[in-house]
Order: structure tokens, then sequence, then C-alpha cells
């Protein structure tokens, strides 16, 4: 079987990178005096492309634009509220599960550590710093035709920044932390990477300690609307463990190192019961609403972001198995077993009270998003470079190949407002006007 080779990706780990799995080989062998030429080795076989990847990131991509723009009219296509999770919710452990599992193939061999460890930070300042300028409130929304943002005011955190904190942790996982043991059987990847194991245990365990051990006082806020006076909130919390919106950790944490200015201003959680009369969806406070029903909350805070990570690590696992196993049969075991696993885990912690949520981005979330992940690629893998389907995966495979390009010109609204930017006399008489399309 020939060797893999990932498509090119413009996304954050888009490397030129070579797949092959399980080439042997050492140095030529000398030639005994007098003996004949060797005869010129034959052609070695044209490496297929591990297209599934692309097809994968490219069905995420489609679901986030499908989310993004349908969530708003469909509820089960929008985030949940809090507990619980909707198709909305498995687009970002999906991204993060996709550049592990891209990491492992790109950094299959390392020769230079220190350069490896040079390029990746790079990588991810410029990720994360692409992320300040598309969702730190740099753009005005498709409308409005201005820019700019009060640095005093800009959101520090968002999607391409948490990729990229989670792409530098697991580079760094990944070049510096590799046994040198052999691989025959599932298990043995467990002792080649137990270092990354360890160290996604360590961050696992930092959460949950932080996020059900710290002190959470109460805390106050303002907020002010339109042609209204600033109004001050009090919250009261004075509790230990809590993962209700109000007092959890996570929020705590971002409040104390970001600043509330910093975080996002329209939390999940207005579209809860306690904070809309027409929950799921957003609407009119009802006239009990607790206090911190308007309070900015951020879904890709610090706290949250640090299991991120691991859901990063898991799929750099899923990666080793097709650095190291050549058999399609041998790759989807070694997938199904340990996704089924972490699916049927993430279950049974959420019916024992830790539920799935996505802002607190708790362990049972990262689990189920995890195994779904996992199960989902095992499928498409199946579909695709096991049995050939290329032609209907087409279209996928274009948009994952051009990930971020598509995140940035769609999900961020750059095309829609560089169209908007051209009308006639005023702004109502743009191009989607001139097209038929409507203002």
């Amino acid at each position: 079987m020939g060797g893999y080779e990932r498509v090119r990706s413009d996304d954050a780990t888009a490397l030129a990178v070579d797949l092959e799995a399980g080439c042997g080989g050492g140095g030529p062998a000398k030639r005994a005096a007098g003996a004949s030429p060797a005869p010129a080795p034959a052609p070695a076989p044209a490496r297929q492309r591990l297209v599934s990847l692309d097809v994968f990131r490219g069905i995420t991509v489609l679901l986030m634009i499908i989310v993004d723009d349908a969530g708003a009219f469909i509820t089960a296509l929008n985030h949940s509220p809090w507990d619980g999770v909707t198709v909305a919710d498995f687009v970002m452990p999906f991204f993060l599960f996709i550049v592990g599992v891209a990491l492992a193939l790109a950094y299959k061999r390392v020769p230079d550590k220190l350069d490896a460890t040079k390029k990746a930070v790079l990588r991810a300042l410029k990720l994360f710093c692409l992320g300040l300028v598309l969702q730190g409130g740099f753009f005005h929304g498709v409308r409005s035709l201005t820019f700019g943002i009060d640095l005093q005011e800009i959101r520090l955190m968002g999607i391409l920044q948490r990729i990229a904190i989670a792409y530098l942790l697991t580079a760094l996982c990944e070049i510096w932390l590799k046994g040198d043991e052999d691989v025959d059987y599932g298990f043995d990847l467990l002792k080649r990477y137990r270092y990354q194991l360890f160290v996604g245990a360590i961050v696992a365990i930092t959460y949950m300690a932080l996020l059900y051990g710290t002190y959470v006082p109460d805390w106050e806020y303002q907020t002010s609307g339109p042609g209204s006076a600033e109004k001050s909130f009090l919250v009261k919390c004075g509790v230990r463990g809590d993962t209700s919106p109000a007092c959890n950790a996570v929020g705590m944490i971002d409040r104390k190192i970001l600043g509330i200015q910093h975080l996002y201003g329209r939390p999940v959680y207005a579209r809860s019961k306690q904070c809309s009369i027409n929950s799921p969806e957003n609407g009119p406070l009802p006239p009990n609403a607790p206090s911190w029903c308007q309070a900015p909350f951020d879904p890709e805070g610090l706290l949250s972001s640090v299991m991120a990570i691991v859901t990063c690590l898991i799929g750099l696992q899923y990666g080793h198995v097709i650095v190291h196993f050549q058999k399609h049969k041998d790759r989807i075991m070694n997938w199904l077993i340990p996704s089924l696993s972490m699916l049927v885990l993430a279950f049974s912690m959420d019916f024992f009270g830790m539920h799935m949520n996505k802002p607190l981005y708790t362990l049972s979330y990262t689990l189920a998003t995890a195994g779904a992940a996992g199960l989902l690629f095992a499928g498409i893998y199946a579909l695709v470079d096991l049995y050939g389907y290329r032609r209907p995966t087409v279209a996928m495979e274009w948009m994952g190949m051009h990930a971020l390009m598509i995140y940035v010109l769609i999900a961020c609204n750059i095309l829609p407002i560089f169209v908007h930017g051209f009308y006639w006399k005023e702004p109502k008489n743009n191009l989607l006007k001139f097209i038929g399309i409507g203002a």
C-alpha cells in the first residue's frame, strides 16, 4: 500500500508534509568487489492523498456556515443556551480535532526541533493576531460600513485565538515529547506517546481542580443601551464549584485576568429560560430575570481553552494511528475503540451530573465531541480513502483545502462587508440590490 500525503490546505496547520507511513530502510548496501551492478530500483509507488482529512475539514466548514446562518431560525442548529449540546456545539471541537490529526502528520519527522518550534510559535502568533482583527470588534457589522476598535474594549479571545493556543501546545508536545519505542499494536502507541498523554491528563486535572475548587465571590458589572444611562448590577455568588452561568470559575477567571470589558458581549445564556421569554431564542427579559443575564461572558475564554488543548491532543493521537499503521483495518479499529469508549464515558459523566457544556468546555463535553469526531473521521476515511468515493465529496474536499479563506470571507462576514461597500449614491443601493438579491 502506498503512503499517504495530506492535501495542502491554507489553514494554520497546512504544511507540505510527507505522510508516507511504515517505510523501512537503511543506508545503501556496499557492493562486493567485482559484483555486477545492482539493477535500477523500481519506481516508488505513487503516493495517495489523505483526502479524508480535507473532506472532514470541509464538512466542518459547511456545518459552521449553516449554523451561523440558520441557527437564528432553527433552534436545533443554534448553540445550546447552557447545559447540553446541539449540532452547532460540535463545530469548534471538530476543528481542534482536525488540527491535532494534521500535526501528527506534519511532524512525523522533525530533523531540527528548535527550528520547528520557532515556526510553530510564529504560526500560532499569526493566527492569534488574525483572530484579534476578525473577532476583536474591528469590523462593526455588514451594513455599518465602518471599522475600528477602542483597545480598551477589544475582545481578546475568540475562535482563531483558541485554535492558535491549542495548536501551539500540541505542536510543542509533538516536537519534543515523543518516545522511540516501536509500534506494532495499538497499546504500543500508549507507550511511545505516554508523555503527551501525561500532559493531557495534567491539563484536564488542572481544569477540573480550577472549575470545581475555585471560590467565586460576588461581582458586579455595568451595562448601558443606546440612549440609556449606565446601569450597575450585582451578582450574588460566594460559592465554590458552581457551574451555573452566574457563578462559574470559567467566567470569574476571564473577568479577573482579561477584564470584563474584553469579553464577548452577547453571551449564549441570554437565550436561557431565565433570561429570555422566547427561550431558546433571543427575546425580551422576563420580569423576574436574574441580574447576570446581560453580563458579558466569553465562550472562548482562558480556562475553557485549556480543555480545547485536550481535544487537540486527542486528535494528535488519531493522527499517530495513520503514521504507524498501514492497513486500513488496523487504522479504523484503532479509531473506533477509543471513540466509542469516550462516548460511553461522556454520557455516563453527564448522567451522573457532570453535564456536557460547551461554554465551560467541560470534560464530558470534551470526550463526547472528540468521540464523535473520531467516529465521523473513521467513516469519512473508509468512504473516501478506502473505497475511493471521491466524486460525491469533491466539494467538501475543496472547502477543506481552503478552510481559512472561507472562514475569513464568509463566517467573519468579510465578503458581505466588501459587497455592501460598493453602492450607488446611497448604501442601500449596493451590489446585492443591483443583481436582484436585495439590500
